[in-house]
């Protein structure tokens, strides 16, 4: 069961479209997997267009505003004064119908060389042998190499997003995160598996909010997979781990 949710006031960012890109993928994500904040969105949107609706309504009102879509007749205001067919081929600007369609066969001979080429997305991932299903939000998204050490493995999203980074993180059966606190702020999706630290058990759909505040060690004994957002390194605090800090700005 999910027991850590978006606060309110994120959903209401998320809702009016004031989140980061990053940001909002993840909430998005959790929305998806979250039949609670599914409802807290839906509930927030429509009160959203409440007031939107409200407003003009109020715009109309003050000002005697006529709304232009309810006054407009095709009919009348489109058809007797545009000439598609003329407009097209342009002979009432004095070009004739040959510059037209040579335009046309000019667009449609682009060299197959030329085509934008669209980043590869994936829909699924394969970890220790299991197939997981990714959110729709990631859909469009391209999912760079994966990179491990021990039992834990990362793979970047390619999401320009300023300083930002988002990433799929695998930790293996029995592996752990070295105990560390954040310089900035890390958001934790968890998308498959469980994982424990010294502030609870957290499982598939949990959105774990972290800053500088909060010190843990994740550990997994049955494995896990996240959907991890960071803004800055993360800080080690303990053990050898401590000496990857003065390079900790280049690998979060």
């Amino acid at each position: 069961m999910i027991k850590h949710h978006p606060t309110q006031a994120l959903l209401k960012d998320f809702v009016s479209g004031d989140l980061e890109a990053s940001v909002a993928v993840l909430v998005a994500s959790h929305v998806e997997m979250c039949a609670v904040c599914r409802g807290t969105v839906q509930a927030l949107t429509e009160q959203a267009a409440d007031e939107a609706f409200a407003a003009v309504s109020g715009m109309q009102s003050s000002t005697g505003y006529v709304d232009l879509m309810w006054s407009f007749d095709p009919a009348e205001d489109m058809v007797g004064n545009f000439d598609a067919e003329e407009a097209f081929l342009g002979q009432g600007n004095g070009c004739g119908d040959g510059s037209a369609l040579a335009m046309i066969d000019a667009i449609t001979e682009t060299p197959q060389d030329a085509r934008i080429v669209l980043p590869q997305t994936v829909t699924e991932i394969e970890v220790a042998g299991k197939r997981i299903s990714l959110p729709r939000s990631l859909k469009s998204i391209a999912l760079k190499e994966w990179q491990g050490m021990g039992k834990l493995s990362r793979a970047r999203l390619a999401l320009d997003d300023d300083e930002r980074r988002m990433s799929l993180l695998h930790i293996d059966k029995g592996g752990s995160v070295p105990t560390h606190t954040h310089k900035g702020f890390e958001i934790t999706l968890l998308l498959e598996g469980s994982f424990d630290d010294e502030m609870g058990h957290y499982v598939a759909g949990d959105f774990i909010w972290l800053d500088g505040e909060h010190t843990h060690q994740p550990v997994t004994q049955d494995g896990c997979v996240c959907l991890t957002v960071s803004s800055d390194a993360i800080h080690f605090t303990q053990g050898v781990s401590q000496i990857l800090n003065p390079i900790g700005r280049f690998i979060y």
